[in-house]
């Protein structure tokens, strides 16, 4: 896997780590600093596990069966201790963060796909 693949997995499953913590009532109010309504909370769940779906099929796409996923998983852990960290010491600074790693994920791709 090459960097550029494993830096588009690691911000595509920081997006959607941060969307599933802020589906949470408790980790929404900690970032908004309101309860999360119903409608944005299943909408965050969708979004969360897209993104994890997508970041599964990139690192596959990347690494092949054979090293795809367990990469993905090294991955998913890097993107889950960073939403951890974020959450912890700045809850505001989340979702910010994630939504500047959706552009970085699409600025990516092209070097994925031609690398």
């Amino acid at each position: 896997m090459t960097v550029a693949a494993l830096a588009l997995c690691l911000l595509l499953g920081f997006s959607a780590f941060s969307s599933l913590a802020l589906s949470l009532d408790r980790h929404h109010r900690a970032a908004f600093r309101t309860p999360v309504p119903k409608r944005r909370a299943g909408g965050l769940r969708a979004a969360g596990w897209a993104g994890l779906a997508l970041s599964f099929a990139a690192a596959v796409a990347a690494g092949g069966w054979n090293f795809g996923p367990v990469q993905w998983i090294g991955s998913l852990t890097g993107s889950a201790l960073l939403v951890v960290a974020l959450m912890a010491y700045q809850p505001g600074w989340l979702r910010i963060a994630a939504l500047t790693a959706l552009p970085l994920a699409v600025l990516m791709l092209p070097l994925v796909l031609t690398g």
